[in-house]
């Protein structure tokens, strides 16, 4: 199995990229809003199929990434039916499967932190991954956000506690720069719930820790109960209206992309600006399409209107990718190039102009 481990410096914040070799579908657990084009990029080098984003529970300290990464590579969100945002595509229970190739997530529910924590364990109880509730000699804290340190005692003693003594523990955060533990070392040394510590014991600890209140959870927690995106912005993560007309995704040098049977099915909707020479075109074109040869559309955008959708094409990407960042440069807000070109469009069948 494939497995990365990410880092939000800022937040502190761990974020975990697991996939099968062999089909290359793939879950994230935990993304940072502000780590989104790390993360993207990091899938699409490796190729692979994001089938799931998966939160560990609401966040007060950072942003999550799961709204943009859904609208990116059509992923179902995933998060708890207790106290999870109702915008997921999945609200969790305990003892759901999230399924990735040859490979799986059990879902644990181990709620004190907040309600909606969840811990996710790989199908050979190998691997967990326990967000807040457990952290590497330390747990979340219980005084907020409906927490409750009697359930969190015994969430972590009957869910994770209870796996293998060599099971390897993945937090949602990590002050100190570790980045693994085992149930073994936590049961045995983590000061606040192992060494044989009593739930009475455990009880009066959290309540005389005094912590601060998290820094962003002003702004962290209304965003991630809408799975990360802010009352202005669509499900692409983009101010209205910007790219919110189509699926776009940004490649790996930045060009906003939408995909050619996407465009095959929506040509009405949308200005088709091809870029190549007029005898390129001549060969074959989109049906509706309008040439405008690269080395003139900066001229031609004086006359359009910013806020129509536009589509560029050329014969294999690059060009139409150049139209369309350069056309983002001049304004325009709803803009994409046709990843592959005709190139692309002609492999698939789809249907061309002479």
């Amino acid at each position: 199995m494939l497995f990365r481990q990410l880092f939000d410096p800022e937040s502190a914040t761990y974020t975990y990229l697991l996939a099968d070799d062999e089909t290359k579908e793939a879950v994230i657990i935990d993304p940072v809003r502000d780590q989104v084009e790390r993360d993207s990029q990091l899938i699409r080098e490796l190729g692979l199929k994001l089938r799931y984003v998966a939160d560990t529970h609401v966040h007060a300290d950072h942003v999550t990434g799961a709204g943009i990464l859904r609208q990116r590579f059509g992923a179902k969100t995933a998060a708890s039916q207790n106290g999870g945002p109702q915008c997921a595509d999945i609200l969790l229970k305990h003892g759901d499967v999230l399924r990735f190739g040859n490979h799986a997530l059990e879902v644990r529910e181990t709620p004190g932190h907040t309600d909606g924590c969840v811990t996710y364990v790989t199908n050979d109880r190998a691997m967990a991954f326990t967000g807040d509730a457990l952290l590497i000699r330390g747990c979340g804290r219980t005084d907020f956000q409906q927490g409750d340190a009697h359930k969190l005692y015994n969430s972590v003693h009957d869910q994770i506690f209870s796996l293998p003594d060599a099971a390897l523990l993945y937090p949602a955060h990590d002050y100190k720069g570790r980045t693994a533990t085992s149930v073994a070392e936590e049961r045995a040394f983590n000061p606040r719930l192992g060494g044989g510590k009593s739930e009475a014991e455990f009880v009066e600890i959290m309540k005389n820790l005094n912590l601060a209140k998290p820094r962003k959870i002003e702004e962290a927690l209304p965003a991630n109960l809408r799975c990360g995106l802010a009352v202005d912005e669509t499900v692409s993560g983009e101010p209205v209206p910007e790219r919110a007309w189509a699926p776009v995704v940004r490649s790996g040098t930045g060009v906003p992309e939408v995909r050619p049977a996407w465009v095959s099915e929506h040509t009405e909707e949308f200005r088709i600006i091809d870029v190549r020479e007029p005898h390129e075109v001549a060969a074959g074109k989109i049906e509706g399409a309008e040439n405008v040869p690269l080395g003139t559309v900066r001229e031609a955008a004086q006359a359009w209107d910013p806020n129509e959708p536009i589509v560029t094409v050329c014969r294999s990407g690059g060009r139409s990718g150049r139209a369309a960042l350069e056309l983002e440069q001049l304004g325009f807000r709803r803009v994409a190039s046709m990843a592959g070109g005709m190139m692309l469009w002609a492999s698939k069948g789809l249907k061309t102009a002479r």
